[in-house]
């Protein structure tokens, strides 16, 4: 039977019809997601195979939900090679929405970057955020023949997509919402820089008489594998305070030995000199003496208390003690710093002597190494060990650099410093992976575990050559 005659198959007002009957139904029924396109940063030019690609436009567009396939993770197949995504998302689109209200800008973008022949339509490999599930998806393939020419055209583009697996892509959409989402995405390093802290650490001094003034190495003793204890005997007045002290071992000719003792606490109360021991270590034979002041003459200094661990420390800082109010006999001291940057122990390398009172103590200021700001997604080098990674967030309070996508090892103390920012930081800590990896970066281990298991090894059935 004929086609009927009083309609116009394939006119322009029929095909508008339904064009806008289809747009309608997806701003009803559908869900407004975001389009990012794919744009190509370097390829090579021989095969144009692309090496790397960014993502930093964004066009909301409404869609309508097809299937959702496997999305609440019953997609997930596990393989010899790992963990196989197949969560699935098929949206239908309006191709006059794309083409009047996205293609236009991409047409406008340079041809490297987004090729005229593919700025027109969907293409493969575009990202598509689905702010319902929060998660982002990558359009796998287009479907631009859906229904087949009705009324002489087609109407809609149907975009089939799987959850995107990130790898070193730059997605910088500008939006925080997306922004969010990846930021917990992939492996995340966190880098504690210099600079954090301007407090100073303080301490105060306290001497006494009868403390000890100097200790002597009669013997190093051989085979210690770690630094012994070193213990005193108890002071001859009841009140007085027992002295401390740590060993520093030495390694020659593949013996290790006592280098020297370091008073951390020259006690008080000792009428006469005490006994040393040294124990543990797994080593034999050290032997030590040691004599004391007993007037005030030759009072030094007993003990220094930390009243301020102080913050933004990355290197040890000067300790300054000031001198005696009379003798030429001035104390000295090292600090030690922990890994969150605060003095943490005062050892004192010589107690001194002549003091009259507490001397004041005095420890330099943190290091205020670096300077600017790192951007998001820009580039990091470092300075020793040439190191790049990609910026994922700059915390400027704590002085925390969160980077990914790392190639090689950052070197502790070394300088970082931003390709396009020219921000300049020093490593204080080194780096510790402080997140957690995303569910699919175990597939290494995954693939490791199953060769161990079954035999993929290949032999010639019929012998060797």
């Amino acid at each position: 039977m004929a086609l009927n005659p009083f309609f116009l198959q394939g006119s322009y007002g029929e095909q508008r019809l339904v064009q806008e009957l289809i747009n309608e139904q997806l701003k009803i029924y559908g869900v407004e997601v975001t389009y990012i396109p794919r744009k190509f940063v370097r390829k090579q030019t021989i095969i144009e195979e692309i090496q790397s690609s960014t993502f930093d436009d964004n066009f909301l567009l409404e869609a309508y939900i097809n299937n959702f396939d496997g999305y609440s993770g019953a997609g997930d197949i596990m393989t010899k090679f790992g963990v196989s995504i197949r969560d699935e998302l098929s949206l239908t689109i309006s191709k006059e929405r794309f083409e009047d209200f996205i293609a236009p800008f991409l047409d406008a973008m340079d041809d490297d970057e987004v090729p005229d022949e593919m700025a027109m339509r969907p293409r493969e490999g575009d990202l598509i955020y689905f702010p319902l599930g929060q998660r982002i998806f990558e359009v796998k393939f287009v479907e631009h023949e859906n229904p087949f020419y009705q009324l002489g055209r087609n109407y809609i583009y149907e975009l089939k997509c799987e959850l995107f697996e990130y790898e070193d892509e730059v997605i910088d959409t500008t939006v925080e919402e997306i922004s969010e989402v990846l930021d917990q995405t992939g492996y995340i390093v966190d880098l504690i820089m210099a600079g954090a802290g301007t407090t100073i650490a303080r301490a105060t001094a306290g001497i006494a008489t009868g403390h000890i003034g100097i200790i002597s190495l009669n013997n190093d003793g051989s085979g210690y594998t770690s630094a012994p204890t070193v213990t005193f005997s108890s002071p001859d007045v009841g009140s007085g305070t027992t002295a401390t002290a740590v060993a520093i071992t030495t390694t020659r000719n593949n013996v290790t030995s006592i280098k020297e003792v370091l008073i951390t606490n020259a006690g008080s109360g000792y009428t006469a000199a005490p006994t040393i021991t040294f124990t543990g270590g797994g080593g034999t034979g050290a032997a030590a003496t040691c004599g004391i002041a007993t007037n005030n003459t030759t009072r030094g200094v007993v003990s220094l208390t930390i009243t301020n661990g102080g913050a933004g420390y990355s290197i040890t800082p000067t300790v300054t003690i000031a001198g005696p109010n009379s003798g030429i006999n001035t104390a000295t001291a090292r600090a030690v710093i922990g890994s969150a940057g605060t003095v943490t122990q005062l050892y004192i390398i010589n107690p001194g002597s002549g003091y009259d009172g507490p001397p004041t103590v005095t420890v330099g200021a943190a290091e205020t190494v670096g300077v600017g700001t790192y951007w998001r997604n820009e580039v990091v080098t470092g300075s020793v060990s040439g190191t790049t990674a990609r910026v994922k967030r700059w915390t400027s309070s704590t002085s925390t650099l969160q980077v990914s996508n790392i190639d090689g090892s950052f070197a502790p103390g070394e300088t970082i410093t931003g390709a396009k920012s020219g921000a300049a930081y020093d490593i204080r800590v080194s780096a510790a992976n402080t997140s957690a990896p995303d569910k699919y970066k175990q597939n290494e281990e995954i693939e490791t575990e199953a060769d161990s298991i079954l035999d993929f090894s290949e032999s010639n059935p019929f012998g060797n050559f």
